[in-house]
């Protein structure tokens, strides 16, 4: 029997959205038309909450408390998992830590332990090659749903199985 899990890098997600569509991906009915028919394991979004320096300021507070309520409000989604990295900050930029590796592992285990046939990988970053071609080692078939103009990493579309322009039927919006 088909199984399909969906792995969404939310900060690839916000990227294609707010730069492709000016809107917000409707979380909760995007995991089905991911899954193209095929019944769905669980859907995992990773994302990291926004830095907060020590103390924290008012803004970075607000913003905190946005992205707590946020995941909050979608991990009460039926078989819907909220994997949280750490955003750090370095001089003056802002990084992400850990969604990668997250991401690569859930996927890595559930096909090892061939509870799913298929993956709905929404993500641009070639981190997640190595766990893509695990994947594909153990029989599951990766499907990798990208942005038009937010391009994925050229490594990673050639190592996917399929390929699906996010935004061509796929794409729930909410404005």
């Amino acid at each position: 029997m088909s199984r399909i899990a969906v792995f969404i890098d939310g900060a690839y997600l916000d990227k294609i959205t707010q730069s492709e569509t000016g809107g917000r991906a409707d979380l909760h009915l995007l995991p089905e038309r991911l899954a193209q028919g095929i019944p769905i394991l669980r859907t995992y979004y990773y994302n990291c909450p926004p830095y907060q320096s020590n103390p924290p300021t008012p803004d970075e507070m607000r913003r905190f408390s946005s992205m707590d309520k946020f995941f909050s409000r979608i991990s009460r989604f039926s078989n819907f998992e909220v994997r949280q990295g750490k955003c750090v900050k370095r001089g003056d930029d802002y990084q992400q830590k850990m969604v990668d590796v997250l991401l690569s592992l859930d996927l890595a285990k559930l096909s090892m332990k061939r509870a799913i046939t298929h993956a709905a990988l929404v993500a641009g970053d070639a981190d997640y090659v190595p766990a893509v071609e695990t994947a594909k080692y153990e029989g599951v078939e990766v499907w990798l749903y990208h942005g038009r103009e937010t391009r994925p990493h050229n490594e990673l579309w050639l190592v996917a199985d399929k390929r699906y322009p996010l935004l061509d039927d796929y794409l729930p919006f909410r404005e």
